[in-house]
């Protein structure tokens, strides 16, 4: 048996291909949507990709079952209850999928969503116990899938709750302690809110380790996995919709488009925004005049998600070289109306000097001065709920990255602003929103509520 783990750290996201080495036919199960290296490794392997397997409707990216079937014709499967605008095949409970020895076998595992699946996967038809189950986002290493997403719209988050308690303490829970755990998301999503940076596991394992795993009536399982969810990045419900959709493939070649200085600056009149992908400081130095900072250099794609409209013509300002990268990033999660890239943009930005201007950013001394005079700024917390617990800037008004495009109406408009988070990152980029959005006074405190608590 051949089983390949696909994790990309940027969405917390993990892929499976698993294939008969005899007979060379493979599977790939919730792939991400730039599907090369799947296709390089079954080539590479002399696999046959016969089918592409989604675990139910992902809310945190856009899939490539589409991609990957226009590739290689694969048939695209989904629980029973899955319904979409493109031709599927509905798997049932207890569903057999023979590869040659290796055997796949469905179990309905809803919860987190109505049709979620899980995978057991056999590396010989005729073994009592499984090899291991790839658990979508029912089950993952340290937490179970949240219920309350948006891409359940039309179910309770109790009702789902239910669901997944079943799903959970019965069906998955029912499995021997030696079967591997494969999930769908690690340490960093949003589909959870106590998962491991581990990306396998046993049932074993999380029998005695996982809070959720625990027996439990209905009740308290309900009230427990529902409590202190975070609020979900706004795109979610975006790409829930859309991977029921049948919509267009994402061509790389096409879609990175160097833009001169000239066309650059056309369309920017014309009303795309400009998303700013280089690094916090570089971005105060110089930028243009109502960018919006996403720093390519941690979870860019959620965060993109989190402060931008899917339906806004976007232009990319890139650390050099990765213009590609960025704009394969928003493609994953759906943003494809990007514009174009701005070619060379240490070159091409001082012939936009009409256009540049600096961000502000404070030092704690500077804050603590500015909050000493007769006419102190609003300081604006970032952070999440969780984080937000463990200690705040007295005064300060609370509202968590996520939320913040839905409750710009809440920031007093009469007042300066300075935005912190935990250390200076996800504070950029809700300064340069608010910016975007046309507040004057917005500062971001350098080091975040890590230097302001130590500094005392």
């Amino acid at each position: 048996m051949f089983f390949a783990q696909y994790y990309l750290d940027c969405l917390s996201q993990a892929s499976y291909l698993v294939a008969d080495e005899a007979t060379g036919r493979a599977v790939v199960i919730d792939p991400r949507r730039d599907v090369d290296e799947y296709v390089a490794d079954a080539e590479a392997h002399g696999f046959t990709v016969e089918a592409v397997i989604n675990t139910h409707f992902h809310a945190d990216f856009l899939a490539g079952h589409l991609e990957l079937a226009a590739r290689t014709g694969a048939w695209i499967g989904y629980g029973s209850r899955a319904v979409t605008e493109y031709p599927i095949r509905k798997l049932a409970d207890g569903e057999r999928i023979t590869l040659g020895d290796v055997t796949l076998e469905i179990m309905e595992t809803p919860g987190h969503t109505p049709e979620s699946i899980s995978v057991l996967v056999f590396e010989h038809s005729a073994d009592p116990v499984p090899y291991g189950v790839l658990t979508g986002d029912a089950l993952f290493i340290g937490d179970v899938g949240r219920p309350d997403l948006l891409a359940s719209v039309g179910t309770t988050a109790e009702e789902l709750g239910r669901m997944l308690h079943h799903s959970v303490q019965h069906k998955l829970m029912g499995l021997p302690d030696e079967v591997r755990v494969f999930p769908a998301h690690g340490a960093g999503s949003s589909c959870g809110k106590n998962l491991s940076t581990e990306r396998q596991s046993t049932i074993g394992a999380q029998r005695a380790t996982n809070y959720a795993c625990t027996p439990m009536s209905e009740e308290d399982f309900v009230a427990i996995v529902t409590a202190g969810q975070s609020a979900a990045p706004g795109y979610f419900g975006h790409d829930a919709a859309l991977n029921r959709q049948d919509r267009g493939l994402f061509d790389a070649a096409a879609a990175h488009r160097p833009l001169t200085t000239e066309e650059f600056a056309a369309r920017l009149d014309a009303g795309a925004v400009v998303v700013d992908a280089r690094g916090p400081q570089e971005f105060a130095a110089g930028h243009l005049r109502g960018a919006v900072n996403v720093p390519a250099d941690g979870r860019f794609a959620e965060q993109a998600g989190a402060v931008l409209a899917p339906e806004a013509d976007l232009l990319v300002v890139a650390p050099d070289g990765r213009e590609g990268e960025i704009v394969t990033r928003l493609a994953r999660i759906g943003f494809d109306r990007t514009a174009g890239h701005l070619a060379d943009p240490e070159a091409a930005l001082p012939a936009l000097a009409d256009r540049l201007t600096p961000a502000a950013r404070l030092t704690v001394e500077q804050l603590r001065g500015a909050l000493a005079d007769e006419h102190p700024p609003l300081v604006l917390d970032v952070r999440t709920c969780g984080e937000r617990a463990e200690g705040a800037v007295e005064g300060s008004v609370h509202i968590p990255l996520n939320e913040l495009p839905g409750r710009l109406g809440e920031i007093p408009a009469d007042r300066p602003l300075v935005v912190h988070c935990a250390g200076g990152h996800r504070s950029s980029i809700a300064a340069s929103l608010l910016r975007h959005h046309g507040r004057g006074e917005v500062a971001d405190l350098l080091g975040g509520y890590a230097a302001w608590d130590a500094a005392g």
